[in-house]
């Protein structure tokens, strides 16, 4: 089933919950998140429609979360270690696929992939 067409399940849940691989069937929202950081609920303030954060799933052990589309607008993601909820990285998607954000390295990426490659090595 598509990301945009997944029911929304608002059942409340801890971090320990969240599961490791992406969620097919449904899109748990911030707001579900029973310890989630302010700056998680406030992701998709910026954007067109204010929309609220969906969990996407587990990089080794970060969470990783989307405020608005995958592709074609501007959308923004957020990771935070699941031990340490301070330990947060942005990085904000462009309509042309292109991306802005710092990752655990302190590196700069221009690039989703490469985001997300850091936050998946951050701790090998």
């Amino acid at each position: 089933m598509r990301y945009d067409e997944r029911p929304i399940d608002t059942t409340p849940v801890h971090t320990s919950d969240l599961p490791a691989t992406p969620i097919r069937d449904r899109n748990i929202p911030a707001t579900a998140w029973i310890e989630a950081p302010r700056e998680l609920l406030d992701l998709g303030a910026q954007l067109d429609g204010t929309p609220v954060a969906e969990y996407k799933r587990r990089l080794g052990p970060w969470l990783l979360w989307r405020a608005g589309p995958a592709k074609g607008a501007h959308a923004m993601y957020f990771a935070c270690h699941c031990d340490d909820l301070q330990q947060q990285f942005v990085l904000q998607l462009f309509p042309d696929g292109s991306a802005d954000g710092v990752g655990p390295s302190g590196q700069r990426h221009t690039k989703f992939r490469a985001w997300k490659q850091d936050l998946h090595f951050a701790d090998d």
